[in-house]
Formats: structure tokens, C-alpha cells, sequence
């Protein structure tokens, strides 16, 4: 047993974890530390994304320790409660393991960082509009089931139901790395609940998902390449309308980039948000860029490139979720429209890595 939790030591690489953190916490004692804040707060990620880690194994070593001790006792007590305690504690210890594992999949370049994910109806008016909306609660759902936190950043709701786009900042460690499973077309079928005549529709919305790029992270944004409009944001009407021209729109002139937000009362908040989503946005492209120029598209990376159908979602006339990548489904659609996409999310990792 001693000589396997070495081996996985050597695989999670934890003693040179602790060393790094060690080295890290070293930097923080040193003079002039927060003179700098930006450096310094990414200096204390640096350091809590490794504690993370360290923390994760030594708790699973701590359950594996109380395994043994349980193991020793139901040799004496061949009790059934005792068997009960044994099987869910082995379990336990086995699925913080999975984790472990998993997390270690999670090892690209912007997977630990915040995501920016934007959804898009496809043409279908009402019933793509309202296909984007439950694909939006259903992403919330889900960062609240991982403990992230959201922040809405630009929302413009449909002219009848669901929502026309939706511009959403997910934060928490990994939630990137988690989320950039999404990228891509995702198809409804169902009977409508906007027919009349109780059809079949086929509906279509995209999902953009960008890591948030740090401050220190060089993506030159020239204030003489924007074009920058502001306007009314729309609303609900009556008192909450918004009377000042709050909204921003940035046009990226030389790529032709267009972000905008009006999710805020302020003007001021409302554009530091759209700059955000801006230098995703361009950073992206300078990534895809790069990728095109050493020529490192596969065939299986173009089958999964933005704008192409990645999973289906079947209400009628069965239930089933199929991711097409992976041809990983479920049957259990109200629990995948509640958030439970991390399976989803797991065998995407496991095939395709830490590469996209």
C-alpha cells in the first residue's frame, strides 16, 4: 500500500507542490511584496491553487487511514453495520481519488482560470430564444453545484420568451477548464410549448466559453482600434427602466470583434465589463492564431470546432442527452437541465485532455 501512495505522489508530482509553495510563501515575506498588487494577488493564486491540491491528497490519505482502521475492526466485528461503514467509507476514499485524477486532466495553459461563457440562439425566433434561456439556467445550476460563483454581465432578453443573448462570468479555480467542454453547437428537440398545433421542433444555440485573462497577461487593446457607442439599455419597463445611456457597445475595428453590455446601472461598470469580455475575446483569437500557424488542428479538432453540433438534447418522442464527441448519453434529461453535466464534462476530459 506504502509503495502505491508513492507512485501516486510521483504521478500528482505533491512533493513538488509543496516545494513551490514553500517558494511562493517565501516571495510574500519579502519588502516591497504588495507594491506591485496585481503580481501579488496572482503570487497568492499561485499559492492557494497548490495548497488546493496538497490539501485534496492529504485529506484522501486521512480516509484511506480510517479505511484501514475499519478494515482491522470488521475482521473482529463481522457486523453488517460495520460492513455498511466499510463500503461507504472505501467509496469515499475511492471517489476523492477519481477526483484527484481528474483535476490532474486539467493541466492546459488557462485551465485554472475564471470562464466567460456567452450563449446565442441559432434562427427559430421564440423557441431557439427559449431553448438559450434553459441552456443558461442550466449553466448556473451547475456553477452552483461546483461552489462557483456568476455575475451576469450583459442579458438581453428575447422579445416574447427565453433571451436573445447572455453573457455570464463564471469564477472559481478550474472553471475554465471545466467549462470549455461546452464549446459548441447544442440541439433541442422537442414539441413546442409556443405551437399551437403541438409539433416537433428541432431548436439550435450556440456556447462561447473564454478563459478570463489576467491583468499581467499582454493583449494589447489599442484605444484608437475602438469604436465605442453607447445607448439605452432595454428593460421590463416602468420604474426600473433605465433613463441614461448606460449601454456599451465596442467595436474591434480591425477584427470586427463586437462585445457589448448593459447588465449594469453604470456607464463606467458597464464598459470595464465589455473591455473584459473584449481581451478574452482577442486572446482567443490570437491563441486559435498561433494554433493555425504550426498547423496543430487534427482531424478530431475540427470535428469539435465552434459553430459545429456537439450534443443533443431529445425530449420527444424519448428522453435522452447524447454528447456527439464522446457519445457519452443519459437518459435522465431533467437532471441534465439541472445542472448535471459534470459526466458530460469527465468523459470529454478523459478522451480529448487537456488539449483544446
Amino acid at each position: 500500500m506504502k509503495n502505491v501512495w508513492k507512485i501516486y505522489e510521483v504521478i500528482f508530482d505533491i512533493e513538488t507542490k509543496k516545494k513551490e509553495i514553500q517558494e511562493l510563501e517565501q516571495k510574500t515575506a519579502e519588502d516591497g511584496f504588495w507594491n506591485d498588487q496585481a503580481k501579488a494577488q496572482e503570487i497568492l493564486k499561485e499559492i492557494n491553487l497548490r495548497k488546493a491540491w496538497v490539501e485534496a491528497w492529504e485529506k484522501a490519505r486521512a480516509e484511506v487511514d480510517d479505511a484501514k482502521i475499519l478494515l482491522e475492526m470488521s475482521e473482529e466485528d463481522d457486523s453488517d453495520e460495520l460492513a455498511k461503514e466499510l463500503e461507504n467509507q472505501v467509496g469515499k476514499t475511492a471517489q476523492l481519488i477519481a477526483d484527484i485524477e481528474f483535476k490532474r486532466m486539467l493541466s492546459g495553459k488557462d485551465d485554472a482560470k475564471n470562464a466567460i461563457l456567452t450563449i446565442h440562439p441559432g434562427a427559430g425566433g421564440t423557441e431557439s430564444q427559449d431553448w438559450a434561456s434553459m441552456l443558461m439556467r442550466m449553466y448556473l445550476r451547475f456553477a452552483e453545484r461546483q461552489g462557483f460563483e456568476t455575475e451576469i454581465l450583459d442579458y438581453q432578453a428575447g422579445d416574447e420568451a427565453g433571451i436573445k443573448s447572455v453573457t455570464i462570468e463564471i469564477k472559481g479555480d478550474f472553471a475554465y477548464g471545466y467549462l470549455k467542454a461546452e464549446n459548441g453547437v447544442h440541439r433541442l428537440v422537442r414539441i413546442s410549448p409556443f405551437d399551437a398545433n403541438k409539433r416537433r421542433h428541432t431548436s439550435f444555440a450556440s456556447v462561447f466559453v473564454l478563459p478570463e485573462i489576467d491583468e499581467n497577461i499582454d493583449v494589447e487593446i489599442n484605444p484608437g482600434d475602438l469604436r465605442i457607442d453607447t445607448y439605452r439599455a432595454s428593460g421590463a419597463g416602468g420604474q426600473h427602466v433605465n433613463k441614461t445611456d448606460s449601454a456599451i457597445r465596442i467595436t474591434h475595428i480591425p477584427t470586427g470583434i463586437v462585445v457589448q453590455c448593459q447588465n449594469e446601472r453604470s456607464q463606467h461598470k458597464n464598459k470595464a465589463n465589455a473591455l473584459k469580455i473584449l481581451a478574452a475575446r482577442l486572446y482567443q483569437l490570437k491563441l486559435k492564431e498561433q494554433q493555425e500557424k504550426v498547423k496543430e488542428y487534427s482531424e478530431s479538432k475540427r470535428d469539435i470546432a465552434w459553430g459545429s453540433q456537439i450534443r443533443s438534447y431529445v425530449f420527444h418522442p424519448y428522453n435522452m442527452v447524447k454528447d456527439h464527441r464522446t457519445n457519452y448519453e443519459t437518459s435522465n434529461i431533467q437532471q441534465v437541465m439541472d445542472g448535471d453535466i459534470y459526466p458530460f464534462i469527465e468523459k470529454y476530459l478523459v478522451q480529448f485532455g487537456s488539449s483544446k
